[in-house]
């Protein structure tokens, strides 16, 4: 356990937060204009070594390598290649070593802007409006990001460091399927806890709780024919629509009262289906051939993402069994999440003080948030028993159109990981 922090390093590591403060926005600008979506992540990573190296810091590439993290719990099947695309970390040892260590982590992954021609800027042209920065990333996560980053340079800033090892970590996939984290996590030392600053959900808020995640994709072949002719084919847009339908029955099941954990009580429909995404057929007079959808099937508490994956396989199995979908081939896929879900311990010692240095910075509190998402966190909590704080800026419309992230928050966030760091890890003069 270390002392707790001396006044005066607490002032100066404050005012050199707030000395970093147009530092930070620009440091945010340059990320958000890297259009890291999957497989497009390299110039955003990039940007993280320049970054680690400006504190001080050596960085490190770990790669993900599927065939080394396939026979572990929370691996989930890719969807693409990962060459060229390892993650960066960097690692910060002390003189002496008297603190607790810590990891700061977040993703670098962006998800598609979607219709570029509704936002209001660019997506990827950052623009501050009324105190935000709007931006595709800016909110998730890469002002988190940012916040970490920053509250690490304002300890040099005062001419201080922490008193044990701290990991930075900046990963790909979080978005899909998490590989890049727990190959981060498996290839680096177990810290005493984990920082990750998720948005929060259009305010400042603290992970409790998150649902796991499934990713299934269906592909339905029909029996092509002329429009003339079309009660003689398929159609695989229809056949595929009478298979999403019955995940919708799946979901309602699913929301049922007795199904729910308690930390999820009082939120409206917390286990979503989301029919992510459709593709097929081939000119609007032909019986479409073939229709594939992609699906993403949430997780209670007291299930598991390998429940789940067989729900899944007897759903489909059952659905084509439907009279319109005689004669036609089904082929069910999972590539992308298979992820379980968690509970975060709100008692232990990293978030409590993540909450006293919140409230001491911000003059506010943390909101609790139990996550109808999913964030990295889960591995550190599910499978190394690692305590962690996720918590993170108020951003509002992520993976929606004009995402945006508060300033003043993201400020706020990054004054209060700044002092948890402090008082956690010990401080050390440079």
């Amino acid at each position: 356990m270390t002392e707790a922090l001396d006044p005066g390093a607490r002032r100066a590591i404050l005012e050199a937060v707030d000395a970093l403060r147009d530092d930070a926005v620009e440091t945010l600008a340059r990320l958000v204009r890297h259009p890291s979506t999957l497989g497009n992540e390299a110039g955003a990573l990039e940007e993280m070594a320049g970054l680690y190296a400006s504190l001080g810091l050596t960085p490190r590439r770990v790669p993900t390598v599927p065939e080394e993290l396939a026979a572990h719990p929370g691996f989930s099947p890719p969807l693409i290649s990962y060459a060229g695309r390892d993650n960066v970390v960097a690692l910060h040892r002390p003189k002496t070593r008297s603190g607790r260590s810590l990891a700061l982590q977040g993703h670098v992954d962006v998800v598609p802007e979607g219709a570029a021609d509704m936002w209001a800027t660019p997506p990827y042209a950052p623009e501050i409006r009324n105190g935000r920065v709007y931006g595709r990333g800016a909110g998730d996560m890469k002002a988190g990001i940012v916040s970490y980053c920053m509250a690490f340079k304002a300890m040099r800033l005062a001419g201080l460091q922490p008193a044990a090892e701290v990991q930075l970590q900046s990963v790909i996939e979080e978005e899909c399927s998490g590989n890049g984290a727990l190959a981060c996590m498996l290839a680096l030392p177990r810290t005493d806890a984990v920082i990750i600053p998720e948005p929060g959900p259009g305010m400042d808020a603290l992970y409790t709780a998150e649902v796991g995640v499934v990713w299934a994709w269906v592909t339905v072949s029909g029996r092509p024919a002329h429009v003339r002719d079309m009660q003689a084919g398929v159609n695989a847009i229809e056949a595929a629509s009478i298979i999403a339908a019955a995940f919708k029955d799946y979901e309602r099941e699913m929301n049922r009262a007795e199904r729910i954990h308690p930390a999820f009580r009082g939120l409206n429909h917390p286990v979503n289906v989301n029919l992510g995404t459709i593709e097929g057929g081939e000119w609007n007079s032909s019986v479409a051939t073939r229709c594939r959808i992609g699906m993403r099937v949430g997780v209670m508490m007291g299930y598991t993402a390998r429940q789940t994956r067989a729900d899944i396989e007897a759903l489909v199995a059952k659905a084509t069994q439907h009279e319109r979908l005689r004669g036609a081939q089904v082929k069910l896929e999972f590539k992308g999440f298979m992820a379980d879900p968690c509970v975060f311990d709100t008692d232990a010692a990293i978030v409590q003080l993540a909450r006293r240095s919140y409230a001491e910075t911000t003059g506010g509190a943390l909101r609790d948030y139990p996550a109808t998402g999913l964030t990295d966190g889960r591995f550190f909590t599910l499978y190394q028993d690692t305590p962690v704080a996720c918590f993170g800026p108020d951003a509002v419309d992520i993976h929606g159109i004009d995402e945006n992230v508060g300033l003043d928050s993201m400020h706020g966030i990054t004054r209060t990981i700044a002092l948890t760091m402090a008082e956690w890890c010990g401080v050390e003069r440079i």
